[in-house]
């Protein structure tokens, strides 16, 4: 445990990382309560929003952990009732979120709280467009397709990794044709944020390195995004200096709380920087592993990372990128570190990925919303070509 109390100046300390950023606050205007203990003002933030019935939204792993029962309690310690879906199942669906809707409407909840990984923040997110607004998850593919206005919604993230409490996207997959579907719309993303640090220190081993894999890339991909502002690469290199210092740490000492903070915070600096920008090859190389060979995500985001930065570093700027955040060091280099420390640094045929089937995979990833994000312009072909030299 650290000697003295955390905070984002102190995690910043001696870092490349601006000022303004450790004023933090995401493009969507959401209040960010971080620090270890946090949870314990869920109920005073549900409190000052005027809500009186709160949904909690996580999954059955989670309820069993004790974090569910705290967040009930301080919900009731605030004058506030609740009510618990603990379904929620990992790369949520369209019937996820359905069975989320039906519970929602049954309890008569006026504000909804995401309480776990992305997946449950992902379903919390999604049974909010379904609930104040009708219809179809495929109806809001897209960006600002939702009319009316949700509820609030608190996240806590349980993992470092998504972002998702700093994002107004849903992820959630079509059930019948699996396509993974982002549903943007200001309007869902979460009013408070809270950021808990002590609630990771149960993660699994396994979990800690594919979700702080995924949150580097994050922070890679945004970084050179064609997208990319002055406020997104901020948040950019400052998510990759946090989580660059905490992973190797958390994977050596799973109760290191200064650690944790490092990967939690990167993690929603990252979100932050999507939020602000947005991805690129390495997540659409990465959403048809998943889905033709049910690879976790974390991995096939890893396994793809370093070929995809040796890809983009033909174009000059973003070349230029990659180096100062390697600060002297091959960049590629470094990921393969991080990823051989987490036992990741895989290539996709031990990961049961057939040579034949790479030129579908590459035509499906080529047709994925983030390539069109990528620094350098792809198509299937050149997309084949990254996957070959993953391969």
């Amino acid at each position: 445990m650290p000697s003295h109390p955390l905070s984002i100046d102190s995690l910043c300390a001696g870092m490349d990382i601006p000022e303004w950023v450790r004023d933090f606050r995401h493009a969507a205007g959401g209040k960010v309560v971080f620090g270890p203990g946090k949870l314990e003002a869920l109920g005073e933030e549900a409190a000052r929003l005027g809500v009186s019935r709160a949904l909690i939204v996580t999954d059955p792993g989670l309820s069993r952990t004790g974090f569910v029962q705290r967040a009930c309690q301080s919900l009731s310690a605030s004058g506030l009732e609740s009510a618990v879906f603990a379904e929620v199942h990992e790369n949520p669906t369209t019937e996820d979120v359905e069975r989320c809707v039906a519970f929602a409407r049954a309890t008569e909840v006026d504000l909804i709280v995401g309480l776990g990984g992305g997946s449950s923040l992902d379903t919390a997110k999604g049974c909010n467009f379904i609930l104040t607004n009708g219809g179809r998850m495929q109806d809001y593919w897209g960006v600002g397709k939702a009319p009316r206005e949700m509820l609030p919604f608190i996240a806590v993230p349980t993992t470092s990794g998504t972002g998702s409490e700093c994002q107004s996207f849903a992820l959630i997959a079509d059930a019948e044709t699996h396509a993974k579907m982002a549903c943007g719309d200001e309007k869902c993303a979460a009013v408070v944020s809270i950021l808990d640090p002590e609630l990771t220190v149960t993660m699994p081993v396994a979990v800690t390195a594919h979700t702080g894999i995924d949150a580097i890339a994050h922070a890679l991909e945004t970084a050179v995004s064609n997208k990319r502002s002055e406020v997104s690469s901020a948040y950019s290199h400052a998510a990759w200096r946090l989580l660059e210092a905490g992973l190797e740490r958390v994977l050596a000492e799973p109760r290191d709380l200064e650690a944790r903070s490092l990967m939690q915070l990167g993690a929603a600096f990252a979100g932050t920087a999507i939020e602000n920008s947005m991805l690129g090859i390495v997540h659409s190389c990465a959403n048809p592993l998943t889905a033709h060979y049910g690879i976790v995500h974390g991995q096939a985001v890893g396994t793809m990372l370093p070929h995809v930065i040796a890809f983009n570093a033909s174009d000059s700027a973003a070349a230029g990128i990659y180096s100062h955040l390697g600060a002297g060091r091959d960049l590629v280099e470094r990921v393969r570190v991080l990823l051989r420390a987490c036992s990741m640094d895989l290539p996709l045929r031990e990961l049961g990925v057939e040579e034949i089937m790479l030129p579908r995979l590459a035509e499906e990833a080529a047709a994925q919303w983030t390539a069109r994000f990528n620094p350098v312009p792809v198509d299937a072909g050149q997309i084949e070509q990254v996957y070959r030299a993953a391969w």
